[in-house]
């Protein structure tokens, strides 16, 4: 099998299984009883706050330990709209985010918070004038994503942080797809919230975190017990978020070296399908965009039907977010950046990870050129 779908999620790493496994068989303490046995899991948990603070330059005491991706950005939104619900109404986002920040902001907008769609670019990018002029005296909250999960697009944090700054708002983003995979400063791109998820990067399933800027203070959205300072309930993941720490550990250690590595792969990957296949567009921007992600729209045929055949070919790829497969309409996405029925319906997604090695491409190549080939003899 050749995997090409690490924007879904990424296999374990080995040494991030071999970090776990002690905490779900001798050492699996709650971390909230106050004997020894149970003290090592808090110690061990408060060692993992210390590396993820230090990869994003936070503070130990800035980082919340969540389920996932999608708790943390349902956190973000609903947390900061209930906590200052009395000073405004107003939500900025963009017309590409994951769902789980557009569902979310469609259900504050059933409960009466007014939200502003930002439009991007033909390449997914927003415009940060845009933005500046979008700010009103009662906007609460601006939630843009780092980087797409369907294009890859890098959006311009620094100049959207200082904007933030500027007006006196909280800047959220959703990085679950950026976090170890470009660099990411919370102090030098002024962000008040960040989202990521451990198993983009190699960690386990079921595990994330919510970076809170010491001074934000979303509402509680998880009630119970007093864990997570006492904002987040619910006993702690305690293999998860070692497995996640570790995961980080090994990932900051070569993530120059394994960023190079992935985009090279990527381009060499574009080059030839650009100058081997005709009728192929490019979705999203040449530069600005993740190291690993590609994603291309092969025209005049199905892209689905695509999918089925690499399948048969042992090779793992996707037409878009796994959070939406099998819905109907097209990618938001795609939409967003104005592409017509033919880009949408052929649109094909690779994303790469260092797992993977240029002799895997040549073969996906092949067989993208010739599956291609047939599904176009056959309309």
């Amino acid at each position: 099998m050749i995997y090409l779908d690490n924007a879904a999620t990424t296999p374990v790493h080995p040494g991030v299984l071999k970090a776990m496994l002690p905490y779900l068989e001798e050492q699996y303490g709650n971390p909230s009883g106050i004997y020894e046995f149970a003290e090592k899991s808090k110690e061990a948990v408060d060692r993992v706050r210390e590396i993820i603070a230090a990869s994003i330059n936070a503070k130990p005491g800035e980082i919340y330990f969540t389920s996932g991706g999608t708790e943390s950005d349902n956190w973000a939104l609903a947390g900061m709209a209930e906590a200052l619900s009395g000073k405004g109404n107003h939500i900025i986002t963009t017309a590409i985010e994951h769902h789980a920040i557009i569902n979310t902001c469609e259900y504050l907008k059933q409960r009466g918070f007014d939200i502003t769609y930002l439009d991007v670019n033909k390449e997914g990018i927003i415009n940060p004038k845009q933005l500046a002029d979008a700010v009103r005296k009662d906007t609460i909250l601006i939630s843009i994503m780092a980087a797409n999960n369907e294009i890859g697009s890098i959006q311009p944090l620094k100049a959207i942080g200082e904007i933030a700054r500027r007006n006196n708002i909280c800047f959220h983003t959703d990085a679950v797809q950026a976090y170890l995979h470009m660099e990411m400063d919370v102090r030098k791109m002024n962000i008040g919230m960040m989202s990521a998820s451990a198993h983009k990067f190699r960690g386990a399933k079921g595990c994330g975190f919510l970076y809170i800027r010491d001074g934000i203070k979303p509402a509680a959205f998880m009630h119970g017990g007093k864990q997570e300072s006492g904002i987040r309930a619910g006993t702690e993941n305690v293999p998860g978020i070692i497995g996640m720490g570790e995961a980080v550990r090994i990932t900051i250690q070569e993530m120059q070296k394994n960023i190079v590595y992935v985009r090279n792969m990527r381009d060499y990957l574009l080059y030839r399908i650009e100058h081997e296949i005709p009728g192929v567009v490019l979705n999203g921007p040449r530069h600005m965009r993740l190291p690993g992600n590609l994603n291309v729209s092969f025209l005049g045929i199905e892209g689905q039907s695509l999918l089925i055949m690499l399948d048969m070919d042992g090779i793992c790829t996707s037409s878009g977010s796994a959070c939406t497969a099998g819905t109907s309409g097209g990618s938001h996405v795609l939409k967003a950046l104005g592409a017509d029925d033919g880009r949408l319906k052929g649109a094909l997604r690779m994303t790469l990870d260092t797992q993977n090695t240029m002799e895997e491409m040549d073969y996906v190549i092949w067989r993208i050129k010739e599956n291609v080939a047939a599904l176009r003899d056959k309309s």
